[in-house]
């Protein structure tokens, strides 16, 4: 059996390798503190549980519409408007199974071969990939603490060339939880006026914000944006409902969620019809007391941590303003953040997952995304593992 050339130039997820790999020490008896994952450790809220089991009582078990039902398309819809005060159509929804699978039907649907999509590194390890396998050029924009991880409009318009065909922003971002800011964005429109770049924009925490900052959509900063501007986002992160596999596009261009829907229709139809209902009560405002509860607990998390690990004696940290991760720089300690993440592991226990996965050398991402005794043992013997091997 030969294998397709094209799976060649696909890479496996490291940041689920690493996990699974955590997950198959765990299990084989060995003590093992796993900060990999992008995952809440909150259980999903009750009313959405009992939204759940009243569809499947109800009999919402059967086929339904490939792009989502009406109901849970017109909750996203109120949810746009309520939230940032977009304004769209059903015709302007298409619901997916996960964010991760509405990208990729974005750019099977949009990229020609050669296309270049500008994405600012660290960037979440699926981007390129799915770049890439849908024949187009992943061109990075390089970003570091000095900037909390940010692009700036100088470096936009001395990326974009005859090629570009989509900026991909991350806001908050996984993996550094830099939020960019409405004035930030201004700055990046003015770039784009006059040419006919689509902005995505993956908003997947954008309800995880901290020290009171308000989140702004990208397609919100003005009207030429929110024109160019495909809106992805779901109920993963937020709501913990990582396992439901629920992802939306929010666009004004009514023929690319045509086209995706016929892609989808043959690929994996409709998302699990309980799921789509259960949504509904994740999106109406129902489960917000929930999600409010959890934001805090991860900012308390988030400030333990980042204290922790400015404490240790040649890495740091910037303070995330959004998210449920944290970027630690290691570059003062030789900066191999492999050989970093593979010690560490083997020889404290700890999981994390290198920066190099996420584009960016000399850092690796920890996820608090775990409950505060086993953040503080976590860094605790990351402190110990700097001491004897890095002093």
């Amino acid at each position: 059996m030969k294998i397709a050339s094209r799976m060649e130039n696909l890479s496996p997820s490291v940041t689920m390798a690493i996990t699974a790999l955590a997950r198959e020490l765990k299990a084989q008896g060995k003590d093992i503190l796993s900060f990999s994952a992008g995952e809440p450790d909150f259980d999903t809220p009750e009313v959405i549980k009992e939204a759940a089991i009243k569809a499947i009582k109800d009999g919402h078990t059967k086929y339904t519409a490939v792009e989502g039902t009406i109901e849970t398309k017109k909750a996203i819809i109120k949810k746009l408007k309520k939230d940032h005060g977009l304004d769209y159509e059903l015709d302007e929804i298409i619901v997916s199974n996960g964010a991760k699978h509405s990208l990729f039907n974005l750019f099977q649907c949009l990229i020609e071969e050669g296309d270049e999509v500008i994405i600012p590194a660290p960037y979440w390890v699926t981007y390129p990939e799915q770049v890439k396998f849908s024949d187009g050029v992943p061109v990075f924009i390089e970003t570091d603490d000095s900037t909390e991880f940010k692009i700036t409009a100088e470096q936009l318009k001395a990326a974009i060339t005859d090629k570009t065909k989509i900026l991909l922003l991350n806001t908050p971002s996984n993996p550094t939880g830099a939020v960019y800011s409405k004035e930030e964005l201004l700055s990046l429109a003015e770039v784009l006026k006059g040419t006919d770049i689509l902005v995505f924009t993956d908003e997947m925490y954008e309800k995880i914000m901290y020290d009171g900052k308000e989140f702004t959509a990208v397609a919100s900063v003005s009207d030429d944006m929110f024109q160019r501007t495909v809106t992805i986002n779901g109920i993963s992160k937020a709501v913990a409902m990582t396992g439901w596999r629920y992802g939306y596009i929010a666009t004004p261009h009514k023929a690319l969620v045509k086209a995706m829907t016929k892609l989808q229709g043959q690929v994996t139809s409709n998302v699990n019809s309980v799921t789509l209902e259960a949504a509904v009560a994740a999106l109406d405002g129902s489960a917000d007391a929930d999600i409010e509860v959890m934001r805090k607990e991860f900012e308390k998390r988030r400030n333990v941590a980042v204290e922790s690990f400015n404490a240790i004696n040649g890495i740091s940290c910037v303070v995330p303003q959004g998210a449920f991760y944290l970027f630690v720089n290691i570059k003062e300690i030789g900066g191999d953040s492999m050989k970093f993440s593979a010690d560490l592991l083997e020889k404290e226990g700890v999981a994390v997952v290198p920066g190099l996965a996420f584009g960016t050398e000399g850092y690796f991402r920890f996820s608090f995304a775990t409950d505060l005794a086993t953040i503080e043992e976590g860094i605790r013997r990351i402190k110990k593992f700097v001491e004897e091997n890095y002093s």
